[in-house]
C-alpha cells in the first residue's frame, strides 16, 4: 500500500529508470495522475505536461467506463460494457457531450496560455495514479501517437493482473509496478487517497515549467502578456491613496481581487498565505487596503460595506486600467465584512466578476443586495465557528445566483487550526479556477 501519490510516482519513477538517456516527455493523466507523473518527470530530469482524457461512464454506475474520449478528437467505445448496461445511442451522445465540455475546459484550464510539450520523434510516458480498466489509458496513448510520438509507454502504480496484456496492443510498453489480487478500486492501495483538486495541478504545472526555464512550455506570447509582477502599488481613490501589492505570475488565467476583513489589510499572513497558493496555482492576486490607517481608526467604517464596496469597485476599476495587465477573468476573495464589500461590488459590476469566494464572511451585511449577485459565490466557513455559519446559511438562501457553502471540520472563525487554512485555499483556487472564461470587454 502507498502512502500518498508522492510515495507511488517515486516508487514508479525506479521501474523507469531505463528511459533516462531518451528524449522523453512524462504526460500525467488529470487530476490524480500529476502528482505521480510529477515525480516521474523529476526522476528523469524530463518535461511535464498532461494528455487530458475523460471517461465515459455508465449513467446508473458512473464509475464503470463503457468508453473513453481524449484530446484530438479521440473516442473509444467497449461494446460489450454497452450492450451489457443497456445504454442506448443517444444516451451515449449525451454523456459523451457533457464529458467533452469537461474535457474542453481542463484542457484550456491546465495549459493556462501555455503550449503543448511537443512530442513528434519523442518517447511519451502516460502516468496515472492506478488503472482500473485501462479505457483512460487507451484515449491517451492513441492521443499520444496522433500528436506523432515515436513510442508512448504507459504507466503505473497499480492495476488489475490483465491490464498490461490488455494494453500491450495499443502501447510500445506497459510499466506497472503492482498488479494485485482482488483488485476493487484504486483508492485501496492508498492510505491517502484524497482527490487532487484543479489547483494543486495547477500548482504542480506551474512549478514545473518554471523549473524548465523558457525552453519548456513556454507560454504564448500575445499583446496581453506581462512579465512576472511582484510589487507593492499605490491605487488612488477619491482623492486619497490606498497601498496594495500586486502578483501577476506569468501566463496566469484570471486575477482575484482581496477584500480584508475588520483589523486586516494587505500585509495580513493569513491573506499573504491564501494569495501565495493561488499564485502558485497561476492565478494574479491583489491585495489592497479599503481603508486609510485614520479611516480604520473609526470602527463605524469597517462595517460600512457600501463605502468598503465602493473601494473594491475602484480597485478593480483600477486593475482593468492598468497597462501591464493581460485581459482576463477577475475573481474577489472577501474575508469577515470584507465578504459583505465583495458581494456587494459583484452585484454593481456584473458579469465583470466571474467567481466570488468568502472565507468566514459576512455576506449578511450586503443582505440587500445578495438578489443582485450573478457571479457564481462559494462560501467557507469554519465548523466552530457556529455564529458565522448561521448567517451564511441565512445569506445563501438570499443568493440567486449559483453557489455553494463548504464548512471546514474542526476549524473556527481564523482558520488557525494546521492545514486548515490551506484547505480553505485549496477550495477557492479550484472554484476560482473552474469558472475563470474568457473575460467580457471592459469599459
Amino acid at each position: 500500500m502507498y502512502r500518498d501519490r508522492v510515495e507511488a510516482g517515486q516508487r514508479l519513477a525506479e521501474r523507469l529508470h531505463h528511459l533516462a538517456d531518451q528524449d522523453v516527455v512524462v504526460l500525467g493523466l488529470p487530476r490524480g495522475g500529476v502528482p505521480v507523473a510529477h515525480q516521474v518527470a523529476l526522476a528523469l530530469g524530463a518535461p511535464l505536461d498532461v494528455i487530458v482524457v475523460r471517461k465515459l461512464g455508465v449513467p446508473q454506475q458512473p464509475e464503470l467506463a463503457m468508453g473513453a474520449i481524449g484530446e484530438q478528437g479521440v473516442r473509444i467505445i467497449d461494446p460489450a460494457v454497452l450492450a451489457m448496461a443497456g445504454v442506448s445511442d443517444q444516451r451515449l451522445a449525451e454523456v459523451e457531450a457533457t464529458e467533452r465540455v469537461e474535457l474542453d475546459r481542463r484542457a484550456q484550464l491546465f495549459r493556462a496560455g501555455h503550449t503543448r510539450e511537443p512530442l513528434q520523434g519523442r518517447v511519451a510516458v502516460i502516468v496515472d495514479d492506478g488503472i482500473a480498466t485501462g479505457s483512460t489509458a487507451t484515449a491517451a496513448a492513441l492521443v499520444a501517437k496522433e500528436l506523432g510520438a515515436a513510442r508512448v509507454v504507459v504507466a503505473t502504480p497499480v492495476a488489475p493482473r490483465e491490464v498490461p496484456t490488455r494494453l500491450a496492443g495499443i502501447a510500445d510498453e506497459v510499466v506497472v509496478v503492482e498488479t494485485p489480487s482482488p483488485f476493487y478500486a484504486i483508492g485501496q492501495f492508498y492510505r491517502d487517497f484524497t482527490q487532487t483538486t484543479d489547483t494543486e495541478v495547477m500548482t504542480i504545472l506551474t512549478g514545473a515549467r518554471r523549473a524548465a526555464g523558457s525552453d519548456s512550455a513556454s507560454p504564448v506570447k500575445s499583446k496581453h502578456d506581462s512579465p512576472l509582477i511582484d510589487d507593492d502599488v499605490t491605487i488612488a481613490v477619491d482623492g486619497i491613496r490606498l497601498g496594495g501589492h500586486l502578483t501577476l505570475p506569468e501566463g496566469s488565467i484570471g486575477t482575484v481581487l482581496f477584500a480584508h476583513g475588520s483589523g486586516s489589510g494587505r500585509n495580513s499572513p493569513r491573506n499573504r498565505q491564501v494569495a501565495g497558493i493561488l499564485n502558485r496555482a497561476g492565478l494574479g492576486t491583489l491585495l489592497f487596503d479599503l481603508l486609510t490607517p485614520s479611516e480604520e481608526a473609526d470602527r463605524a467604517n469597517v462595517f460600512d460595506i457600501e463605502l468598503l464596496a465602493q473601494r473594491l469597485v475602484a480597485g478593480t476599476r483600477w486593475l482593468t486600467e492598468l497597462e501591464v495587465w493581460p485581459t482576463q477573468p477577475i475573481g474577489y476573495f472577501g474575508a469577515s465584512t470584507g465578504a459583505g464589500a465583495a458581494l456587494w461590488a459583484a452585484s454593481d459590476l456584473g458579469e465583470l466578476i466571474a467567481a466570488v469566494v468568502s472565507r468566514g464572511g459576512r455576506p449578511d451585511l450586503a443582505m440587500s443586495r445578495l438578489d443582485r449577485v450573478r457571479s457564481p459565490t462559494l462560501l467557507l466557513v469554519g465548523g466552530l465557528d457556529t455564529v458565522v455559519l448561521e448567517m451564511n446559511r441565512t445569506a445563501q438562501s438570499a443568493l440567486n445566483c449559483e453557489n455553494r457553502l463548504d464548512v471546514i471540520p474542526g476549524a473556527g472563525h481564523l482558520f488557525e487550526e494546521r492545514g486548515a487554512l490551506d484547505q480553505v485555499a485549496q477550495l477557492a483556487g479550484d472554484w476560482l479556477i473552474s469558472h475563470f472564461r474568457p473575460a467580457v470587454t471592459h469599459g
